[in-house]
């Protein structure tokens, strides 16, 4: 009964942090939920960033940024659970995708929070370029670093039964849409993926630690 204690110690914190994370996720797009789309002016964003909605902002900033910090310890766990199956390379790959994550999300919120404090005589030019960074740090840097996440860790336990042969697919999936967003540079049709990467990654993150839950115990 001794030898699952250890696996326990790391699945459980990890399910509890990518609870957190999710709640924490859900309730930054409530608190941003009228934001100003990604075609907006420069004057539209001035109007909602300097005048109409600071407190929604900063708001937005503090719940982005504590989701943020949360995706280390989520990296961290993932890298040891996977790191057991001997597998080096998915735990470094997973690893390095959750501290990416991290800073792109940071940056997202650093780039909002300087927004929302700019002169109200500022340049529309300015809101926008500030706007467009943390709409890249946040959506398409965030996606890209998710997709490695996600990817080392599937990669890592294929052939065992940490995870269930969906969840791994699925995860995998995930991945896939994160890599394929980098397309958005190219066509911005394809920046359709980053949402399907932020939140169905969310999804598959909770499932994800559920499963490992259940696998250890």
């Amino acid at each position: 009964m001794s030898a699952p204690a250890p696996s326990l110690r790391g699945s459980v914190p990890l399910l509890a942090a990518t609870l957190a994370y999710a709640v924490l996720t859900v309730a930054y797009v409530v608190a941003n939920s009228s934001t100003p789309q990604p075609s907006a002016s420069g004057d539209d964003l001035l109007r909602y960033y300097v005048h109409d909605h600071g407190t929604a902002i900063d708001l937005g900033v503090f719940l982005l940024v504590a989701a943020a910090v949360l995706m280390v310890p989520i990296a961290a766990f993932l890298a040891r659970l996977v790191r057991r199956e001997q597998s080096a390379a998915g735990a470094a790959t997973a690893f390095a995708g959750g501290l990416l994550a991290t800073a792109a999300l940071a940056s997202s919120a650093a780039l909002a929070w300087t927004l929302g404090r700019l002169p109200e005589q500022s340049p529309a030019a300015l809101a926008r370029a500030l706007a467009d960074l943390s709409f890249l740090a946040g959506g398409l840097g965030y996606a890209v670093s998710f997709a490695l996440l996600a990817a080392g860790t599937c990669l890592a336990v294929r052939g065992n039964r940490l995870l269930p042969r969906a969840c791994a697919t699925t995860g995998l999936a995930i991945a896939a849409a994160g890599f394929a967003a980098t397309l958005m540079l190219l066509v911005f049709g394809f920046s359709y993926l980053l949402p399907v990467v932020r939140f169905g990654g969310t999804a598959w993150l909770v499932w994800a630690a559920i499963a490992l839950v259940r696998s250890r115990a």
